[in-house]
């Protein structure tokens, strides 16, 4: 057994609070093994915590992570107008060799940002797994089937990949990667593929992934047509379940908040990508007070338009507010374990708490900045001070992904000029 010494700083135990502690780690299973008063352990590497605040690694619970090669590439508009008219059409350009450097690109960032899994939805997606499997992170990932604008094979071809591809690449990098099944949205997978598909994956027990309630354009054609709410819908379908989770999740009602919650499926909150493209304000408090999982997600970098977790904290505390119209909704506490332990849940992961047991997925945040002086409450700093680049190790799987700043998996100055190559000649593309 190899044994990793995170030594010397403060560690955030699974109720909230803030103890000096040395965290002890096999590296052989990945997990947490001991959590103990400093000068009790020992181990045969060390990682220097030391004026620092060890945290559980964060998830990221939707985000399209290839999508950094189109980060500036437009933006102001609104959803619609923003995937027809810009994102679509360059994506249609997108090569797999194009979705390797890209996500390679955004696995270094959420590296040096402190985040140790993630929940992706794309295409090419053996390509994103094979950089996940370099990058040592854990990983939810699967096809996004879309069925309009495409013929009856095209269709079928599409949705059945998403199956497919969930089955072969379940357990892939040594079983830190998951699988789930996508439908691309409740409007973009006709009716008839969903009745046909989704009891396949059911019966697979393939969890379902996929975009819900996000705009109000997402809403109104589902009632015009079906004279349900989108996620009555979706629950009639059998798209909710357990072990599932929707992205978005903005125009729902207590209706469908109840369903979510009866039903257990949980919800992916992207308040940043929201706020951009103005869909609206998720009510999180409502659904949370229902007894809703919800996790925090970057949505694509495109969108966003990074893929920082911390970030994406403070957004969802602030929009959170603003939408319950209630200054103590969504509080510091609330949202540190949205992006933690609320991920993990989502993503079925047992990582988002550091304790014996726990997979051993960190991050060590260096505590010396003037913007996190004084440390009167280090959970609050966490939620509404702290940025990435504040993260001074991460650890994922009980392996170092990053020692002092260093990405370790990756050869960072050669991944960002591959991907700014590759950006330029896809945009290249789409312009001719």
């Amino acid at each position: 057994m190899t044994e990793l010494l995170v030594t010397g700083g403060q560690v955030l135990r699974p109720d909230m609070t803030v103890e000096r502690a040395d965290v002890l780690v096999d590296q052989d299973d990945g997990e947490i093994l001991a959590v103990e008063s400093p000068g009790e352990l020992a181990g045969d590497d060390e990682l220097d915590a030391g004026d620092g605040l060890v945290v559980p690694g964060l998830v990221n619970a939707h985000t399209h992570v290839a999508m950094t090669l189109l980060r500036g590439y437009a933006d102001d508009k609104p959803l619609d107008a923003w995937l027809q008219e810009d994102i679509w059409p360059v994506e249609g350009e997108l090569t797999p060799e194009d979705v390797r450097v890209g996500a390679e690109l955004g696995l270094v960032e959420m590296v040096k940002s402190g985040t140790t899994a993630l929940s992706d939805m794309y295409f090419h997606v053996e390509e994103i797994a094979a950089a996940v499997e370099q990058a040592g992170v854990r990983a939810a990932l699967g096809h996004t089937a879309v069925t309009v604008g495409k013929d009856e094979e095209g269709a079928r071809d599409d949705v059945r990949q998403s199956l497919e591809t969930a089955r072969d690449l379940d357990g892939a990098a040594d079983g830190r990667i998951s699988t789930t099944f996508q439908p691309h949205s409740l409007t973009t997978v006709g009716e008839r593929y969903l009745r046909e598909y989704v009891p396949e994956a059911n019966a697979a027990e393939l969890p379902v992934h996929l975009h819900a309630n996000e705009t109000t354009d997402e809403v109104t054609p589902i009632v015009d047509e079906h004279g349900l709410r989108p996620l009555e819908y979706a629950d009639d379908v059998g798209l909710l379940a357990e072990d599932s989770f929707l992205a978005h999740c903005v125009h729902v009602d207590e209706t469908e908040i109840d369903l979510l919650a009866e039903t257990g499926t949980g919800v992916a909150h992207c308040p940043a990508s929201n706020m951009k493209l103005a869909s609206g304000m998720a009510p999180v408090q409502r659904l949370l007070d229902a007894g809703v999982t919800v996790g925090i997600g970057t949505d694509g970098a495109a969108s966003n338009n990074d893929l920082d977790m911390f970030d994406e904290m403070r957004d969802a505390a602030m929009i959170g507010k603003l939408a319950a119209d209630d200054a103590s909704a969504v509080a510091a506490e609330t949202v540190v374990e949205m992006a933690t332990e609320n991920g993990a849940e989502l993503l079925g992961i047992d990582s988002g708490r550091i304790e014996p047991g726990a997979n051993a997925d960190l991050a060590v945040l260096s505590l010396d900045s003037p913007h996190l002086t004084p440390a009167h409450d280090l959970v609050s700093h966490l939620a509404y001070a702290a940025t990435g680049s504040d993260v001074r190790h991460t650890v994922c799987d009980g392996e170092v992904l990053m020692r002092d700043r260093d990405v370790t998996v990756f050869d960072e100055e050669a991944v960002r000029e591959r991907a700014q190559a590759h950006a330029d000649a896809v945009v290249d593309r789409a312009s001719n």
